[in-house]
Formats: C-alpha cells, sequence, structure tokens
C-alpha cells in the first residue's frame, strides 16, 4: 500500500536498495512517473543526503549516505569486514544459489564490485605471488601504480617487502624514499615489479602490532595495572581479548594487566574512567602520561569563584 506522502520517494528508496540493477527508465515505470520526474526524485534524495551512484546505466544508494551510516553505524560490517568475508565465500561452492546471492549482496552493499570481477582477481593473484617470491628471495619490490587515499595521488613506491597480512590483502614493507614501515593494500597496487636488488635495510624492518584496544603500530609501550572487580569486569566485557593478558592476584579479589599497547589513547581512557578502581603499576611513562591529562582536564573544567 502506498503512502499518500513520500509515497514515491519511499518506494524508490526501497528500489535503490533491493539489490537488483534498475535502469532510469526501469525505475521511472516501477513507481508510476516519467523519467523527467523520477529525475527530480533523485535529485531530492542527494539534497537529503543520500549519496545516488550511477554505475553504466543502472542507479543504485552509496551506504556512506549520511542517513544509512546513522541507521547502521552500530550493526553493519566495515568494508574490511564484508571483503572479508566475501572472500571467504569466493572458495565456498559456486553452485549454491544462496551463496551466489549472498556475494552479490555484499557487493552491492558495500561497493565490492570492483574487487571481484575477473581481472581484478587475477591481478591480486598475481601480485600475491610476486611478493611471497620476493619475500622469499628478499627482493626490491616496486608497487607500480600505487593509489594512496591519504595522499589521493598514485604512484610507484620502491619498498622491501617482508610480511604479508589479513589473509593476503596487504602487505607490510619498508619503503626507501620515507625510510618508515608502512602498510599497503595490494587492491590498491596495480601490479608488482620484482628488482634484482636485495633488501639493505633488514635491521628496519617492523612488523604491525595490535594492541587489546585495537590501536595499531610497530612501537610498543609496556603496561601493568592492578584492577579491582569492577574495573576487570569492564575490561572484559569490552574487550575480550585482554583475557591472556590478566592474572588473579593471591587474594583474587584483584587482577594484574600485564601487556603492551601501542597507544596511550585506549588505555589512559579506560583508566580515566575507572580511576578509582585502578592502581598504575608501571610504566612511568604511562604514569606521566595520566597525570598530564588530569591536569589538562582540571584546566578544561576548572569552575571560578
Amino acid at each position: 500500500m502506498r503512502l499518500d506522502k513520500f509515497g514515491n520517494e519511499l518506494e524508490l528508496l526501497l528500489l535503490l536498495t533491493d539489490n537488483n540493477n534498475y535502469t532510469a527508465q526501469q525505475l521511472a515505470d516501477m513507481i508510476h512517473v516519467t523519467r523527467r520526474n523520477l529525475y527530480y526524485y533523485l535529485e531530492y534524495l542527494h539534497k537529503s543526503g543520500f549519496v545516488v551512484v550511477k554505475r553504466g546505466p543502472y542507479y543504485r544508494l552509496d551506504p556512506s549516505s549520511r542517513f544509512f551510516k546513522k541507521l547502521h553505524d552500530n550493526i553493519i560490517f566495515t568494508q574490511e569486514e564484508a571483503g572479508y568475508l566475501r572472500r571467504i565465500l569466493e572458495a565456498s561452492d559456486k553452485k549454491d544459489v544462496k551463496l551466489t546471492m549472498l556475494k552479490t549482496k555484499l557487493e552491492r552493499y558495500y561497493g565490492l564490485e570492483d574487487m571481484f570481477t575477473p581481472s581484478t582477481l587475477k591481478r591480486l593473484h598475481n601480485n600475491v605471488r610476486a611478493l611471497k617470491d620476493a619475500i622469499e628471495a628478499k627482493n626490491v619490490v616496486t608497487l607500480k601504480g600505487y593509489s594512496s587515499p591519504h595522499s589521493k595521488t598514485v604512484s610507484d613506491r620502491i619498498v622491501e617487502p617482508f610480511l604479508l597480512m589479513n589473509d593476503d590483502m596487504d602487505v607490510r614493507c619498508y619503503e626507501i624514499h620515507s625510510n618508515m614501515c608502512k602498510t599497503f593494500k595490494l587492491s590498491r597496487i596495480n601490479s608488482i615489479e620484482v628488482m634484482d636488488v636485495y633488501w639493505m635495510n633488514q635491521d628496519k624492518h617492523r612488523e604491525v602490532y595490535t594492541d587489546i584496544f585495537m590501536f595499531s603500530g610497530d612501537v610498543k609501550c609496556p603496561i601493568r595495572l592492578r584492577l579491582g572487580q569492577l574495573s576487570y569486569n569492564l575490561l572484559l566485557e569490552e574487550y575480550p581479548q585482554s583475557q591472556s593478558f590478566l592474572a588473579p592476584e593471591s587474594n583474587e579479589k584483584h587482577w594484574i594487566l600485564d601487556t603492551d599497547v601501542v597507544s596511550y589513547l585506549g588505555i589512559g581512557r579506560f583508566v580515566l574512567g575507572l580511576f578509582q578502581d585502578i592502581e598504575i603499576l608501571g610504566d612511568d611513562s604511562f604514569k606521566e602520561y595520566i597525570a598530564e591529562c588530569v591536569q589538562k582536564m582540571g584546566k578544561t573544567f576548572l569552575i571560578d569563584d
């Protein structure tokens, strides 16, 4: 049953998100308007905060649209998570109709279509094979046509690759030009050129580490805390991966958290929020960080007489 008010707009929203491909004429026919009026509706959706995407003759709504993000931030997968699931499904039974539908849904909703075309999969396969050979032989390579979203450039990167990560979708390298270890996404590499040059900076290779608060980097900072019952329970609830870094004290009323972190931001937020139930045992740098945070908070929230 069509609503009297905004009926066409609502029907158009449903059509643009139902995992099918529709041309402008098909959309117009299904909501019983002219193509000219359809374009007015599409413009209205655009002005309302939706991102209308046209791929070839077909239209759909981008999941990054503001309203979608508000509705789904807490329940949808990230694009990396969706891509990971899609790769798992790629190795599954290709004759299963439900699997095929699920793969299509993931591709359309998360904008993964270009990542799973035959040509893209072949390029990724060739790049992974070239990187594995280069890592084994300790050869320098050129990442040809690397597209960087940060600098908004496409350029060649001369690197020493030493670790494939995340199901062979990322590669950890030492970049010679910047003298830094960086993680590059294989999906952004056009091709790999293996050079007849061996690694010269192996002592500078640093693997990326992700701490229990989900911060990643190549520098670890040791942390040692004594937790009470409340902070112990909340830590396990919010960060289940912390379990292996916790040990009970002899009285079983306190627990010791002994781990490494990449950034003080995550652990600092946790300690400041539960400072009455936590004792910082180490290290001194973290104690100084917390003291500075407390001092800044005091100045920020100072109440004048």
